[in-house]
């Protein structure tokens, strides 16, 4: 008889476990997806910021802006 009951025990016990393990792997998931985010996130502020060093250093020293309010005098 317990032989018979063998195949419903463990189903309970699966369906029991189900919630831990779910939430487990979703907890897993989530830190793997944070991880991929926050070296995309550091890569593209290396590339912006490789950029801006690059613009920089073609535009070459920088002068002031006039400004528009103001008319220059010959």
């Amino acid at each position: 008889m317990i032989s018979t009951l063998r195949p419903l025990l463990r189903l309970g016990q699966a369906i029991s476990e189900w919630p831990v393990a779910s939430q487990q792997a979703a907890r897993r998931n989530a830190m793997v997806a944070l991880t991929a985010c926050a070296h995309r996130r550091a890569e593209r502020e290396d590339v912006a910021s490789y950029l801006a060093e690059r613009a920089a250093a073609r535009s070459g020293p920088s002068r002031p802006a006039a400004d528009p309010g103001v008319a220059a005098h010959a």
